[in-house]
């Protein structure tokens, strides 16, 4: 049976003079405001559907890489992955980078780009995200 987590937005007004809040019903986060001017030019402390996916993604790639380098025997110490989403209005989402520096003891530096690469192919969310152009910089520490 699957596991289902949920968010719900309000949105009040036209795209570009209205504003909006997520709620994150499955954790109870603190509410987010979300607006047009914080996904088109600055955010001035409101989210963007970009920066929510990008929050995913850094998460789901994190575990995909510690469970790949686990796997082969070589758990990490610690990761730090981010993703950068890039939007172009009037075009849409044109491409994610996610960019990883990671602590593990007893591996190369190849051996790290390449369970690197599996959990950027095998991360869920990479999966759901097939259509867009995902790059990678994976560093050793």
């Amino acid at each position: 049976m699957p596991v289902v987590r949920s968010a719900r937005t309000l949105w009040e007004g036209s795209l570009a003079e209205g504003h909006g809040s997520v709620s994150f019903l499955s954790s109870g986060l603190p509410d987010g405001h979300v607006s047009w001017q914080a996904r088109a030019t600055r955010s001035n402390g409101a989210t963007s559907p970009e920066e929510l996916l990008a929050a995913a993604h850094s998460a789901c790639f994190s575990m995909a890489l510690s469970n790949a380098l686990t796997r082969a025997g070589t758990p990490p110490r610690a990761i730090d992955a981010g993703a950068e989403v890039a939007f172009q209005p009037g075009v849409g989402i044109t491409g994610i980078r996610l960019v990883v520096r990671a602590s593990v003891p007893g591996i190369s530096a190849e051996e790290f780009a390449a369970a690197a690469e599996l959990a950027r192919t095998h991360c869920p969310v990479s999966q759901a995200l097939a259509q867009t152009t995902i790059t990678l910089e994976a560093v050793l520490e």
